[in-house]
């Protein structure tokens, strides 16, 4: 077998003749190519591409395999050859555990998505619609009394409440709500510092930056410890995830462990709150930088309903609100950057990954990559209508994942963020008001530096 006959985006055992990746320019001892993905990260993987399908990386002593596209990170992706494992999960256990659904291989994984899938079939979505209908119009209705909006804490508090009164039917959550989106700001700062600068026992030193990171994560925790126990004191057994959790029996038939329990909502709370928080953020940038689709929501939402406010039934008509919904995650993904961990030696693309390699990939670089979307930095919802979509290559556009690591919630999270853009666009102009920074503030996730904005009412 030569290396021309490898078909690119296969994997399989390597054969003798497959090539190393090409090594990536620009790495500085000792801290590799970490000094440019803490520096800028976004540009420094949006430009590996021209080096090559898979690339090479130094993250202090450790090579990392860049995988850089859309056709080998379906490939990577799908491969029972690759776990969920490497730097960025590493970064996250801390946060996330070793139990839950998002850190989880193998059966229990699969024993665990059995056990939350139901709370996300798409025939259970709608028995949520009331309560993302309450939430996004109670969110129009407060920002009716004028001034400045802080988009980071509204977008965290609406978010967090959706999550907590559909899945864990949770009547809390405002002051959690701020006490999560400070907490998972520091959390998620420092874990990408420790993904790309695996430093160690540095990290357990008692410095300034250290101790704001273990607060923040004890926080966390110690939210979650919460609302379980408040659940078991409560004796009430709604039909809902929390209870499925508590309830949930483990390979051998016995009850899950408190562990175990406690990961789960971890992974249901935090992770799912802070991307679609971001995703808010974005969505909420992106009404006030293109008015012209706002207003094409606007009218869409209005040729619809006939005037009465949106409903949950009325999302899957709203075709141009759900295309700016993803092409604002396409621009702007919370999630920009994914690892996986080679279970044995195999290959992909035609290059040998060795046992044990950890592989890295950017969504973010993917979804604007040139070589895959016509004027790709243009903000285009109309690249979604299906005579356009199809000139789209396959894998390159997944934001919820592909394969079994596909994120449970995509049908929630996406009637959640419709449903949102639809009710704030019908009722507002958003301007952006001095102070603001629509920056991206880099870390596990891109969310803006601080959006400021005035909503207009129409």
């Amino acid at each position: 077998m030569t290396v021309e006959q490898v078909k690119p985006g296969t994997t399989g055992p390597p054969g003798p003749e497959l090539r190393e990746p090409p090594l990536a320019g620009g790495g500085v001892p000792p801290l590799g190519h970490g000094w440019q993905l803490l520096r800028d990260p976004l540009a420094f993987m949006s430009q590996l591409r021209d080096h090559g399908d898979v690339v090479r990386l130094k993250l202090g002593p450790k090579t990392v395999y860049a995988v850089t596209t859309p056709e080998l990170t379906g490939a990577l992706a799908l491969s029972p050859e690759y776990h969920i494992a490497g730097p960025l999960w590493e970064s996250l256990e801390g946060l996330l555990g070793k139990k839950g659904v998002a850190t989880a291989n193998g059966p229990q994984h699969r024993r665990q998505r059995r056990t939350i899938q139901p709370a996300f079939r798409l025939d259970a979505i709608p028995a949520y619609g009331p309560i993302m209908e309450e939430e996004a119009h109670a969110l129009t209705e407060r920002w009716g009394a004028g001034g400045t909006i802080d988009c980071t804490s509204e977008s965290f508090r609406v978010a967090v409440r959706i999550a907590a009164r559909c899945l864990l039917r949770g009547e809390y959550m405002d002051e959690r709500a701020e006490r999560l989106c400070n907490a998972l700001a520091t959390v998620f700062r420092g874990m990408y510092r420790r993904m790309v600068v695996p430093l160690g026992p540095l990290y357990n030193l008692p410095l300034p930056a250290n101790r704001e990171f273990n607060r923040a994560l004890a926080d966390l925790h110690l939210l979650v410890d919460e609302i379980v126990a408040e659940r078991r004191a409560s004796g009430q057994k709604p039909d809902d995830l929390l209870t499925a959790l508590l309830e949930a029996k483990d390979e051998n038939g016995d009850p899950i462990g408190e562990q175990e329990i406690h990961d789960q909502v971890v992974a249901i709370l935090t992770p799912g709150s802070e991307t679609v928080a971001s995703t808010i953020m974005w969505l909420l940038q992106a009404l006030a930088e293109h008015p012209e689709h706002a207003d094409r929501v606007r009218a869409e939402v209005e040729s619809v309903t006939g005037g009465r406010p949106v409903a949950f039934e009325d999302v899957r008509k709203l075709r141009h609100t759900n295309n700016v919904v993803v092409e604002t995650m396409r621009l702007r993904p919370a999630v920009w950057i994914l690892t996986r961990r080679a279970v044995a030696d195999t290959e992909l693309g035609g290059y040998r990954i060795p046992a044990g390699a950890d592989i890295v990939y950017s969504p973010f670089a993917i979804q604007r990559d040139p070589r895959s979307y016509a004027d790709n930095l243009e903000f285009d919802p109309d690249r979604w209508l299906p005579e356009r979509a199809k000139d789209v290559p396959k894998h390159a556009m997944h934001p919820f994942g592909v394969g079994n690591r596909k994120c449970p919630s995509d049908h929630f999270s996406m009637a959640q963020l419709s449903l949102i853009t639809a009710a704030l666009a019908t009722a507002y102009r958003f301007e952006q008001v001095t102070g603001s920074d629509d920056t991206i503030r880099v870390g596990i996730t891109l969310r803006p530096h601080n959006l400021l904005v005035k909503a207009v009412p129409r």
